[in-house]
């Protein structure tokens, strides 16, 4: 569902910005300029390039309806009813929403940069789940940019950079750093965040060399932190040229429309989803934007000074493994094949079935790829940053959705942190009925952290404390299951 806005008495607002004027509207006591152009299009000759400068207007950019969209297919089947796509047309979709309160600050306010997921092929700033009104309510200025997908923005093709997504993204930043003063944003004051695949970007961004310049601090969402070698992270690309019967460069890509490459894309990678084996897109390691992967960078320093709050939800896979039926069409020895593929030890999967009673093969499977893919690396990551004198705070999201049995599963934290529990992309996660005073208190966490640094409960120390929200207490637990943590840990390492 996309975002509507009504005019609070026809009132308009004009901004003037550095490429020129916009003219947004106001509604509810939020002020909202939407679709503002901060690249050009990324078509014609700017099309697998990097991004190049939006070019600038005379005349009034109305900003009162959500720009065009990156080319995308909808998720299928149950995930798409769970994660609508919004798709508007156009050639514009480097672009970017700006959410402000409406009564004037006697200083310059915070700043949030909200980056969405979508496994690096799906989801717009026109979703309504992103809209920030709740965030400027609360004294911020929300800026959600747009950015490229799939193959125009990840594909690894011969003639054309690396990670062109993630160069839209620092290029958005670059617009905030000009502009935001025009809208009562402090540019030394911007935290980023990222959920899912916008997290593994966001911990891209940390690592890159202008990153203190740009971010005082950053948020990720149940995110991977890693980047793949390009000859890996090209299969994705390989398979649709071989689909398409093109080769894997810039000219021949360019000669095919957008619309036909997805449907390729979704023909040789037609589920989508992190467990699923089909080729999928994943950031570059290589020059000039990611030249280790990410985790290592940040593990080695980098971004160090850059405040950080990171965590996951308690159950994270069953976004992908219940609601399609996988998790109740896991064998024994389907689950044994993936033991052998993922190297785990037959006593530490015994660990975990018998921490979770009555659960079935599939749901015990996807709370290993929780912690493997997603917790793990989390957790590292703070304790390098504790060793480099980082400032770190760890969640973890458990309040079980009864929504189709997702549990506290991907994503369903989103409308808690976005406090936007009543629209339509909420109720499909969390039903009519989530608790609003859990999405006070995380929405509040977001809130203090973007503004002072510290979400509300301590950093991460040798005690390793996760700020649990589950509704019940939202207490802080020292190492929760950190014998499933250790056991994997021990089995990597046999």
């Amino acid at each position: 569902m996309s975002l509507t806005h009504r005019s609070d008495a026809g009132e308009r607002l004009l901004v003037y910005t550095a490429s020129g004027p916009v003219r947004g509207i106001a509604a509810g006591g939020i002020h909202r300029f939407l679709g503002i152009p901060y690249a050009a299009a990324p078509v014609g000759m700017h099309r697998f390039g990097p991004p190049a400068r939006a070019p600038e207007w005379v005349t009034e950019f109305d900003a009162s309806t959500p720009g065009p969209t990156a080319p995308q297919v909808p998720y299928p089947g149950a995930l798409g009813r769970l994660l609508p796509s919004v798709r508007v047309p156009g050639d514009g979709y480097l672009n970017l929403n700006i959410c402000v309160p409406a009564e004037p600050g006697k200083y310059l306010r915070p700043v949030l940069v909200f980056f969405h997921g979508g496994g690096l092929t799906r989801g717009s700033n026109a979703i309504e789940g992103y809209d920030g009104g709740a965030f400027a309510r609360d004294g911020l200025i929300f800026v959600a940019p747009n950015y490229r997908l799939g193959a125009e923005g990840f594909g690894v093709l011969d003639g054309a950079p690396l990670n062109r997504g993630l160069a839209d993204q620092l290029a958005a930043l670059d617009w905030v750093a000009r502009n935001i003063r025009a809208f009562g944003g402090d540019p030394a004051r911007v935290t980023v965040v990222g959920h899912s695949a916008g997290g593994n970007t966001v911990a891209a961004l940390l690592a890159h060399q202008r990153a203190a310049s740009l971010i005082q601090r950053a948020i990720i969402q149940s995110a991977p932190l890693n980047a793949l070698p390009s000859n890996q992270s090209a299969r994705a690309t390989h398979a649709i040229a071989h689909d398409l019967g093109i080769d894997t460069t810039r000219p021949a890509f360019s000669e095919v429309p957008a619309a036909d490459i997805l449907a390729a894309q979704t023909r040789v990678a037609p589920g989508g989803g992190p467990l699923s084996r089909a080729p999928g897109f994943s950031l570059s390691i290589g020059l000039p934007l990611i030249p280790r992967s990410p985790d290592e960078a940040l593990e080695h320093v980098a971004g160090g000074g850059i405040d950080l709050l990171i965590g996951t939800t308690s159950e994270e896979a069953r976004l992908w493994l219940v609601p399609t039926g996988l998790a109740d069409r896991v064998d024994r020895l389907a689950l044994a094949l993936a033991r052998h593929r993922l190297h785990i030890p037959a006593e530490t999967l015994r660990l975990f079935r018998s921490n979770r009673p009555g659960a079935s093969n599939g749901e015990v499977l996807g709370a290993v790829f929780t912690e493997q893919l997603l917790r793990i690396p989390a957790h590292r990551l703070a304790d390098a940053r504790l060793a480099n004198g980082g400032s770190t705070y760890v969640y973890e999201f458990g309040w079980p959705s009864p929504v189709q049995r997702l549990g506290a599963a991907h994503a369903v934290e989103l409308g808690f942190v976005f406090d936007h529990l009543g629209g339509a992309d909420a109720v499909a996660l969390v039903g009519p009925d989530a608790p609003q005073a859990l999405a006070d208190a995380m929405h509040g966490a977001w809130v203090s952290f973007a503004t002072t640094g510290n979400p509300g409960w301590r950093p991460w120390d040798a005690m390793r404390p996760v700020k649990t929200f589950d509704g019940a207490g939202n207490s802080v637990i020292q190492s929760p299951r950190e014998s499933e943590r250790l056991a994997l840990l021990r089995g990597d390492h046999g």
